[in-house]
């Protein structure tokens, strides 16, 4: 569907891939561990990075871990690529370390990554891909992770921080987001769908869900459930 003429809000988390449909406000500096794609259903998207330059375009998209800060959205639509799979492939070849625009990528659809999403990548480290695939599954203690696809834990971790940009340390707190995100669309309560993916409590929940999405686990309940509101 046309990204113009979808009017529900909209979060959901697929094979590879979340997707967030609605209003943004001005947010914090924050990192994720996935590739963003931010698309202005009206006008331009507009993001300011680390150094304060700040960027402006119908698409903007954000390797894992560079910081940047959102401005206020009445409508957007964001994808976060997991960068273990081909559309990762895709967007690392049309992008540098930082902020880029996209202006191709204008009408991207949740189809066109969902597609792309079940495939893994193929440039990175077949090894490195499988401990992502497992610790996005459960948590595993590093020692077993390396032993598991064959590399000590100080290649294991140099192959993250070379191939992917990020420690796997960030990885796991993404995964575990994954498995929140999870619980809550199976109806479990917020409290409860921290501590089932492995975080300290609700608060520690919310606390990195801002940090690396940019959402909270209050402003993605509804959406998970299918309880949002028609956009005005």
């Amino acid at each position: 569907m046309d990204v113009g003429t979808e009017p529900v809000p909209r979060f959901a988390v697929g094979e590879g891939y979340a997707v967030y449909r609605g209003p943004v406000t001005d947010s914090a500096f924050h990192r994720h561990a996935a590739f963003q794609i931010a698309i202005a259903v009206r006008g331009e998207v507009v993001m300011v990075d680390a150094v304060e330059t700040r960027h402006r375009a119908v698409a903007l998209v954000v390797p894992p871990m560079t910081r940047h800060r959102m401005l206020a959205a009445e409508r957007l639509l964001t994808f976060f690529v997991e960068p273990h799979c081909v559309f990762a492939d895709r967007l690392r070849e049309r992008c540098g370390d930082g902020v880029a625009a996209v202006p191709a990528l204008r009408g991207l659809r949740e189809e066109d990554i969902g597609r792309a999403g079940v495939r893994t990548s193929g440039r990175l480290d077949p090894r490195l891909v499988e401990a992502l695939d497992t610790l996005r599954n459960r948590s595993v203690p590093m020692p077993e992770l390396a032993a598991a696809v064959g590399l000590s834990p100080q290649r294991l971790r140099a192959l993250a921080r070379d191939q992917v940009g990020m420690p796997l340390t960030r990885w796991r707190v993404w995964a575990r987001l994954r498995r929140a995100a999870e619980a809550l669309r199976a109806g479990r309560s917020p409290a409860d769908a921290a501590i089932t993916a492995g975080f300290a409590d609700q608060a520690h929940l919310t606390r990195w869900m801002r940090e690396m999405m940019g959402l909270t686990p209050a402003a993605v309940l509804p959406l998970l459930r299918g309880h949002s509101r028609r956009a005005t």
